[in-house]
Formats: C-alpha cells, sequence, structure tokens
C-alpha cells in the first residue's frame, strides 16, 4: 500500500543536515524539483473505441522533451494509433494541460519521447540540473527521497517518499534497491542535498505466501506496486542518454544482430570448461538470413568476448544476456560487432555487420473489416521467428483484433492465429489477404467462409458463418 508522507511534517526531519544550512531550506528544494516532473495521458484509438492511459513523465531538456517508461504504450499498437498527448502540471486543475507531439520510443533506454508545446516550457526544469558532480554512486545506507504523483482524479498532486539504500546492483545497469518504494515509476530520486541520483524503474516486486484453507503451507505470491518503486537506475546510466531523441516514431533505425535465445554458461559446464572467471552466453538460436547467420554464428557456440572484451561476470547470471543485447541497442546498422565465441575445443572470432532489423509487428501493415469483426496484419519476420518457419514460408496473415461477438469469434479464431487460407484459396502476403476479405465484406448476401488458419504449429479449418 501506498504510503504518502505529510511533506509539511516530515521533510525538514527527514531532509536534515546537508540541507539545513541552505537558506532557502528543503521546502524549496522540493518546489524546484517538482518542476523535473509532469503528468501525461493521451489516447489510444482501437477498432473501436478511444482508451486513455495516464503516465508520469520526467522533463530531460529545455527544449520541452519529456521521457516516460515503455510500459505505459501497449507494444501492439502502431505509432499511428497514439493520439492527443496532453501534460498535466503536478497539482494544478486538470482543466488546464498543455498540447505535447510524440516523438518516439527508444529501444536502448526503453523511454518513449514526447515535446510539450512551447508555452509550458519555461514552467519546467530539465532533471540534469540537478546532476551530482562527478560519478559517484550512493552508499548502502544513504537516505534518498522522491516524488509521486496521484491520479487525474486529485489533480495530480506531488507527493513525497523516502527510504534508504538496501543494496546497489549491475542489472545490467547499476541499480539501487531501496527498502521502501521512493518514488512514483519512472520518477527522479534524490539525495540529501538535492542531487539527482536516479530514475526509479518497475518491475521489482516482493514475494509473499498465501494462505487458504486448502494450501496451509502458502502459496508464494509475488506483489508489483503499479504506481511506485524501490529500484532506481542511477544517474550516470541516465544522464548522458537523455538525448536519444528518436529519428522518428518507429524508432528506427533498430541495430539488429539476431541471435535469439541466448542463456547463461551453467556453473557446473563452466568449470568443468575452465571458464570460472568468466561469463559465457549459450547461443539457442541464430535466426535464418539474419547478419548472425551471415557472420557464420552458430547454435550452441559459446559466446565469451564482445569487441574485444570479455563478458562481465553478473549476478544473477541471466543479467549478462541483457548485458549483450544493450551493447547491440546502443549501435546503428552498419556497424560491426567482433564476438569470440567457444566452438567445442575452437576459439573463433565472428566479425558481424548489424542490420537495421526487419519490420516489426507494431509497424506491420493491418486492415479492419467490421462486418467480419476481424483486424488483419501482416506477417512479419518476428512471427515467423517464434514460429520456427523458414523465410521461404513467411505469408500469409495474422489475427490481430477481434471483436466481441463477431461470427469469426463463434467459428473459434483467436488473437494471434496465423491465417493461411482463405476459402481454401492460399493467401501469399498481406494484399491478398485484405482482397479476398474485401471481397467476403462486400458480398452481404455470402453465408459462410471457411479459413485455414495455424496455432501452436497445430492447423485447423474454420467455418465462419455469417448468417
Amino acid at each position: 500500500m501506498m504510503r504518502l508522507r505529510l511533506l509539511s511534517l516530515l521533510l525538514p526531519v527527514i531532509l536534515a543536515g546537508p540541507l539545513a544550512a541552505q537558506a532557502s531550506g528543503p521546502q524549496a528544494l522540493w518546489a524546484e524539483r517538482v518542476k523535473c516532473v509532469v503528468a501525461v495521458e493521451f489516447f489510444t484509438e482501437t477498432e473501436l473505441d478511444r482508451r486513455a492511459t495516464e503516465v508520469f513523465g520526467v522533463v530531460a531538456d529545455e527544449a520541452g522533451t519529456i521521457i516516460f517508461p515503455a510500459a505505459a504504450v501497449n507494444p501492439r499498437v502502431t505509432a499511428g494509433q497514439l493520439k492527443d498527448f496532453r501534460v498535466y502540471l503536478p497539482g494544478s486543475p486538470v482543466t488546464k494541460y498543455f498540447a505535447a507531439t510524440y516523438l518516439g520510443p527508444d529501444e536502448y533506454t526503453g523511454w518513449h519521447f514526447i515535446r510539450v508545446e512551447e508555452k509550458a516550457r519555461p514552467l519546467l526544469v530539465p532533471v540534469s540540473r540537478y546532476a551530482r558532480a562527478g560519478k559517484a554512486s550512493p552508499a548502502v545506507a544513504e537516505e534518498l527521497w522522491g516524488i509521486g504523483l496521484r491520479k487525474k482524479d486529485e489533480d495530480f498532486a506531488p507527493f513525497f517518499l523516502s527510504s534508504r539504500v538496501a543494496i546497489i546492483q549491475q542489472l545490467p545497469q547499476r541499480t539501487a534497491v531501496l527498502a521502501q518504494d521512493v518514488a512514483g515509476q519512472g520518477m527522479p530520486v534524490f539525495n540529501l542535498a538535492g542531487e539527482f541520483v536516479g530514475l526509479t524503474v518497475g518491475g521489482f516486486g516482493q514475494t509473499f505466501l498465501q494462505y487458504s484453507s486448502r494450501d496451509r503451507g502458502g502459496l508464494p505470491v509475488v506483489m508489483v506496486n503499479p504506481d511506485e518503486s524501490s529500484a532506481v537506475t542511477l544517474a550516470d546510466e541516465i544522464l548522458p542518454h537523455l538525448g536519444r531523441i528518436p529519428q522518428n516514431t518507429a524508432g528506427r533505425p533498430l541495430a539488429w544482430l539476431g541471435a535469439n535465445d541466448l542463456q547463461p554458461l551453467d556453473p557446473e559446464v563452466a568449470s568443468f570448461m575452465k571458464l570460472e572467471s568468466q561469463a559465457g552466453l549459450v547461443v539457442g538460436e541464430v535466426l535464418e538470413g539474419s547478419p548472425a547467420d551471415k557472420a557464420g554464428l552458430r547454435e550452441r557456440d559459446i559466446i565469451l568476448t564482445f569487441d574485444g572484451r570479455a563478458l562481465p561476470l553478473y549476478k544473477p547470471d541471466r543479467v549478462v544476456a541483457a548485458y549483450l543485447d544493450r551493447e547491440i541497442d546502443g549501435r546503428k546498422p552498419g556497424d560491426r560487432v567482433k564476438l569470440g565465441v567457444l566452438r567445442g575445443d575452437q576459439r573463433l572470432e565472428i566479425v558481424a555487420t548489424l542490420e537495421d532489423a526487419p519490420t516489426l509487428p507494431r509497424e506491420a501493415a493491418r486492415r479492419y473489416f467490421d462486418y467480419i469483426g476481424l483486424t488483419v496484419r501482416a506477417f512479419t519476420y518476428a512471427d515467423g521467428a517464434v514460429r520456427r518457419v523458414r523465410l521461404a514460408d513467411h505469408r500469409g496473415v495474422i489475427a490481430h483484433f477481434l471483436k466481441a461477438n463477431a461470427p469469426i469469434v463463434a467459428a473459434g479464431l483467436r488473437i494471434d492465429d496465423w491465417i493461411r487460407e482463405i476459402d481454401g484459396v492460399a493467401v501469399p502476403d498481406f494484399a491478398a489477404a485484405v482482397a479476398r476479405l474485401e471481397a467476403i465484406e462486400a458480398d452481404r448476401a455470402r453465408s459462410e467462409f471457411v479459413l485455414l488458419v495455424d496455432r501452436g504449429g497445430e492447423t485447423a479449418v474454420l467455418r465462419v458463418k455469417l448468417k
């Protein structure tokens, strides 16, 4: 449950010490740093409605650029479905807001970027203005404080949170985990001197035991607070990347290697192979036609080095795969990367030239057929990869949206089914599928049509009764 502390009573006590010497007092520090945060509202246009989303953002620069976490945007929607971005100042009446423009996502940082209209910018302060000197990390047991925002029905009122650092880990970004929630999700955290320490990240939960009459031993349950967080990505991982403003709303270019399912080397295997002093990643899959495939990387190769540097030893060891992913995401198509691999008893150096990633599902063409109650989208490289389908078999379309109670739902079609045939005719591509569905949609005398679909490697024939 949220621990809302009364600023007027607790802030002077908690922020005593370094702040007490300042004539302006801790309340002034609070008032200035609240200008680093905003509430953001936007609308997602679906086939049938318009849905509002509220998220908290951080001011990145003097030009009114604002960042917010990737989790706020459904990965299934296109940039064109994101409409009417609004920026609210904390505690101001929600009848007053500022328009903003969506700039796009950044794969490396995981942020979405927007830019607020010019008249709002004098009211905002970039979080970088409070950067601490040097790259010193907070110490374990050090007191930190942060900002949270209430919901829209409370005018996004700001509130104060504080806690002490429990541990600092490499995940792979340097992250401080605090004893309690210290700020809202994606919000800034400061030390007692008012210096910027980092931004909170979500996904860190606590495990509890749930007891019942049937399970007296207790069932482990992970509880995650969706509004606040106790984990803080440190400032030296944040500040250098505030300028990574996307070139377009698709977030392209996207560097791509094509080595999937990277698994940390088992400790016992590492000991047997005398690799205890370094990390290793076992390649589970090399995607067909990818840069990794063209460079000669193979399944079961063990990656030991990247661009001449040994993979770092992180705990838990699954973090090593995230480290390599970030190294790729931080580069550009056309960059050459060197992978030092162990293949059997041979050590090899594989040089791969990164490419722009294939079309993502969120970018794929799509079309809604209201009478049928179905949105189909183009089959993408990612659809083939997840189904382990060769490039030569990339055809058909994907069921992207189904209208509730439509005949096609009654026929048994599900979201993400792979539609391979329509009325007994193979569908080679998106355009062919659209043409056939347009004909069905226009023929109101038609009583039924047939789909051949693939679901989890199993095929099924679905008879859709329109009348």
